[in-house]
């Protein structure tokens, strides 16, 4: 019996070994097991209080709004002043069109100005002109009647006269040469009653077509002096246009930014409205972020955004607001719009543009081109 004492001895003491290894690593797994759970709880708490109030994407890139430089009116480029990449500021001078049928149209319509001027004096001078001939007619009117009604008198006497003879002749009192002159009288006199009509009747029409005349005068200068006269106001304004179309012949920047797709040459013959090339105004360069629909339901406009850019890396952060969200998905507006009535439909997440702010100090001091790529986060606390 004492011959297996070593062999209890050793299986003993490896079955407590055994134990205490078992202890130990129910020990450890436990204590693995604890820091699992603080770790969630930690996470889950973070999520919850801190991660979960802000939203992020890296579908983010710079955009503007670019300006398309078009002429007003056309013809021949006579310089161009600018390539792309440059720099321009409002106002610089970057395309000139040959200004020589401009400057023949200003000379044409000031010529038709003064012209219209002169006209519209000619009117004030022909109204006093025909003023004074209405007098006259009024005066030829007058004299007209006054002449009729003697000549009215005068038949009156003569028809008394030749009836007197008449009556007289048949009793050998008149002799015939008497009785001739008579006759001879009432038909003068009756002559002289029809000329006189004619004669008032044709100082009534010339009177009457006076008054026309200057009706007709005085509508073309009523209620106007000759600044106001619609014939001098149109002048003006063709003259005035002719002015515009010539400094249209100097086009120059509408706003500062650096010059792209420049596509003008010089000779070129150019239409109005035909684009000359566009001017990229990098000091108001935005963000388009392109959130998921399911991240938007707490932003809000107004809300803070930091920003990092490819360019730059994650070193530099920029500093915006929520300035807008687009009235719909990106694939609403596409230039063939998904058509999800099919039978093999499959949902897909949309995602909606966010227009994004950027801080105008922070812009200006690390600038951005457009169309670079951005990683935005919105902070939906505020």
């Amino acid at each position: 019996m004492t011959t297996h004492q070593p062999e209890v001895l050793d299986a003993a003491a490896a079955i407590t070994e055994e134990t205490h290894v078992r202890s130990r690593r129910k020990k450890m797994l436990f204590a693995l097991a604890g820091v699992v759970k603080v770790i969630a709880l930690g996470y889950g708490g973070y999520e919850y209080f801190y991660a979960s109030h802000f939203v992020s994407t890296d579908n983010a890139y710079t955009a503007t709004e670019v300006a398309q430089v078009t002429p007003a009116v056309g013809g021949i480029v006579r310089d161009v002043r600018v390539a792309d990449t440059q720099q321009v500021r409002a106002g610089d001078v970057i395309v000139v069109l040959d200004d020589t049928d401009a400057r023949l149209a200003l000379a044409q319509a000031e010529a038709e100005l003064g012209r219209a001027i002169r006209r519209v004096r000619g009117y004030v001078a022909t109204d006093s002109n025909l003023a004074a001939q209405l007098t006259a007619r009024a005066s030829e009117q007058q004299r007209a009647q006054a002449q009729l009604a003697a000549a009215n008198a005068d038949f009156e006497r003569a028809t008394i006269d030749l009836r007197r003879r008449e009556a007289l002749a048949d009793t050998g009192s008149v002799s015939g040469d008497e009785l001739t002159k008579a006759r001879n009288a009432f038909e003068t006199a009756q002559a002289n009653v029809t000329g006189a009509r004619a004669a008032s009747a044709q100082a009534r029409a010339n009177y009457a077509a006076a008054i026309g005349s200057r009706e007709a005068n005085a509508v073309l200068i009523a209620d106007t002096t000759e600044e106001t006269n619609p014939e001098v106001a149109l002048a003006k304004a063709r003259r005035d246009q002719a002015e515009v179309n010539l400094e249209r012949t100097v086009i120059r920047a509408p706003v500062a930014g650096v010059v792209a797709r420049r596509s003008v040459q010089i000779g070129q013959q150019v239409q109005a409205g035909a684009p000359l090339l566009s001017i990229v105004p990098l000091d108001q360069v935005h963000v388009d972020a392109n959130f998921k629909e399911v991240q938007l339901e707490r932003v809000r406009i107004g809300q803070p955004v930091e920003i990092t850019s490819d360019l730059y890396g994650g070193s530099v952060t920029y500093h915006g607001v929520v300035e807008g969200l687009s009235g719909g998905t990106g694939s609403t507006f596409a230039t063939i719009p998904t058509q999800n009535a099919t039978g093999n439909w499959i949902k897909v997440v949309q995602r909606v543009p966010v227009r994004i702010g950027i801080d105008a100090a922070e812009l200006a001091k690390r600038p951005l081109q457009v169309g670079l790529s951005m990683n935005a986060t919105i902070d939906t606390r505020m």
